[in-house]
């Protein structure tokens, strides 16, 4: 009789024992297969991360719950140990709630990065243009970004960070805008949806300055400073056509330099004006600015829009001519010629009477 009492009473021990464990197993499965859910399915909001070069699976745990990006750390170390994840990039990801562990991991591993906007500066872009371009990809007005590229302190700060790019040079008082030409033509792709004013400015002048790195030797042997440079660079850029060769221009230019004669480029007036349109006309011409070249000798007291590459070399390296006049025919050919007389010949043959009526 005392035996068959044991036996009972070890018979429930234990079955309660089976199914604490089961309980136990199974609130373990439940949590574990929440814990890779999404924490928000609902939520699709993109939210930026940056994962440090050189991060541990552990600290890519720990910013991804820092981000409300998965529920507990631990299990997802876990996951990535049992699943035998390896290749996390670094960099900068925008990721969402909706996703779950292995869509989040998939990301890390391909460094699949969502670029949240994208800015295309071309050639030949003014300043102002630049601006409209920033406004109309960000939740920034032009008016703000303006504000932000005539900053003074700002300047400054971007001249401490790139001394050889940034100089006293800008602050001359008849420039309109210091950063005028400095803000290098590209494709800007950003991860952050809060990528600030300055930070987008700092990527564009950066990118001047490694061009500055690339052609200061060249700099420095032609004599000519990095200001000096952006701003013939800028010429040659409003002045070239698809037809033509800028190195030629870029002759005329130096030529009529050292012979001391104004540039006479049309460009220069409009940025004078301070007017976007297709042709100058003769009243222009008298516009009071120290940027019009028909009245002033010399450069322009700074760059007139951005340039490319093309015509960062050509303003380096001016083809060996006598050049000192060229224009463009209507179908976007350049005539270059070493007077006066040929210069008026070729107007008449080109422009002015071009079918010989």
């Amino acid at each position: 009789m005392q035996a068959k009492k044991v036996r009972k009473i070890v018979f429930s021990i234990i079955a309660a024992i089976v199914v604490v464990i089961a309980v136990s197993a199974g609130g373990a499965y439940f949590y574990i297969k929440s814990a890779l859910e999404p924490t928000d399915s609902t939520n699709n909001e993109s939210i930026h991360i940056n994962i440090p070069s050189g991060s541990s699976v552990s600290d890519i745990a720990g910013i991804l719950e820092s981000n409300e990006l998965i529920k507990d750390s631990r299990i997802f170390r876990y996951y990535v140990r049992f699943e035998n994840v390896s290749g996390f990039q670094a960099g900068d990801f925008n990721l969402k709630k909706s996703m779950g562990t292995s869509e989040i991991i998939e990301k890390l591993t391909k460094g699949e990065n969502e670029v949240a906007f994208q800015l295309i500066v071309p050639e030949g872009r003014k300043i102002d243009q630049i601006a409209d371009t920033i406004a109309e990809n960000t939740s920034y007005s032009s008016e703000e970004v303006m504000k932000t590229l005539d900053d003074r302190k700002f300047i400054n700060e971007l001249k401490e960070k790139y001394p050889e790019t940034i100089t006293d040079e800008i602050f001359n008082k008849n420039i309109k805008h210091p950063l005028e030409g400095y803000l290098y033509p590209a494709t800007y792709p950003f991860y952050n949806p809060q990528t600030s004013l300055k930070e987008i400015v700092i990527r564009m002048v950066e990118e001047t300055d490694k061009q500055v790195k690339k052609y200061k030797s060249t700099m420095d042997e032609r004599n000519m400073s990095v200001h000096k440079t952006l701003t013939m660079a800028s010429l040659i850029e409003e002045e070239a056509t698809a037809k033509v060769d800028r190195h030629k221009i870029s002759s005329v230019f130096h030529n009529r330099l050292k012979k001391d004669m104004p540039l006479q480029t049309d460009p220069t007036v409009l940025y004078a004006l301070g007017e976007h349109k297709d042709r100058v006309v003769y009243k222009d011409l008298e516009v009071n600015s120290p940027f019009n070249t028909y009245k002033n000798k010399g450069l322009t007291p700074g760059p007139i829009a951005n340039a490319g590459t093309t015509s960062w070399e050509a303003a380096l390296n001016p083809e060996n001519t006598e050049f000192v006049y060229f224009l463009a025919k209507k179908d976007g050919e350049v005539v270059f010629t070493k007077t006066l007389e040929e210069h008026n010949a070729a107007k008449e043959k080109f422009i002015i009477n071009p079918e010989g009526e």
